[in-house]
């Protein structure tokens, strides 16, 4: 089954930089008026997943959640996380650091699409227990 997100490889180095410093992660893509569509990193215990979050998969530990819109909105598309060094300020762990995370989309081919209804729609809101503060 394809997966929803994936993060290339810069991504994924500074997802691991950023839980050594950190402490459990969550990434979530909002849509919201700040940033727009960029997924914003926090610390699992600064952050509550909302009841219709659909969680699109786990990168490195971290779950990967999208707004309920933004999942009706993104359903067809793979997205690709990555990491530039344009833009501005956020409230995202990885703006200290002068970067942010960005998110590029492909469509699923329709095959893919087939596989991805046949297993279901993925899980939405708040996964076990509430982590606690590190």
């Amino acid at each position: 089954m394809p997966d929803r997100v994936v993060f290339t490889p810069s991504a994924l180095a500074l997802t691991r930089r950023l839980r050594e410093t950190f402490g459990p992660l969550i990434f979530h893509l909002s849509g919201g008026c700040c940033e727009g569509s960029a997924p914003m990193c926090f610390r699992q215990s600064d952050f509550r997943v909302g009841a219709q979050d659909v969680r699109l998969g786990m990168i490195e530990g971290c779950p990967f959640y999208v707004g309920p819109a933004q999942f009706n909105y993104w359903a067809c598309c793979q997205l690709t996380v990555d990491v530039t060094t344009d833009g501005g300020d956020s409230f995202s762990l990885e703006a200290a650091e002068g970067v942010r995370f960005i998110v590029r989309s492909r469509l699923f081919t329709d095959e893919e699409v087939a596989e991805l209804e046949a297993a279901g729609p993925p899980p939405a809101g708040p996964i076990g227990p509430r982590p606690t503060a590190v």
